[in-house]
């Protein structure tokens, strides 16, 4: 069995946002010579999600206005872990509502996504570093 491993950084200027991180999964994929495996996909913060949805602007507003439902940024007093001085217990509800990974079959040297699936980079305590492992296995 092979496996490959990259890190993928993201610095996004916003305290939320959606990025579709596909194109970016493929190229590791073929870059790998993975044939046929698994691609996992995971957020190395614990304020950023990865998952796997359709790319269509009107979801992605959606899933905001849901989470920010469930979720509120404010008031930033109502959560305890605020009371550290942080302003983020929000996005780390929001995360585990999104999740932290995803894995995908790989098949024939592409992964194998259904219909309209696209891979997703979730941030939801923006302006500064993080990071998105890949890390792909098989043959």
């Amino acid at each position: 069995m092979r496996h490959f491993r990259r890190e993928l950084w993201f610095n996004i200027p916003t305290r939320r946002a959606f990025i579709n991180i596909t194109d970016q999964v493929s190229v590791c994929v073929k870059e790998s010579g993975i044939h046929d495996g698994l691609a996992l996909v995971n957020a190395m913060h614990i304020s950023a999600s990865v998952f796997i949805n359709d790319d269509e602007s009107g979801l992605h507003h959606d899933f905001e206005v849901f989470l920010e439902r469930m979720a509120p940024h404010e008031p930033v007093s109502a959560y305890r872990h605020n009371d550290t001085g942080e302003d983020n217990a929000d996005a780390h509800i929001k995360r585990q509502i999104m999740g932290r990974e995803t894995v995908v079959a790989i098949t024939a040297g592409k992964l194998d996504l259904g219909p309209w699936e696209q891979i997703f980079y979730g941030e939801f305590d923006g302006r500064r570093k993080k990071r998105v492992l890949i890390k792909i296995i098989g043959e």
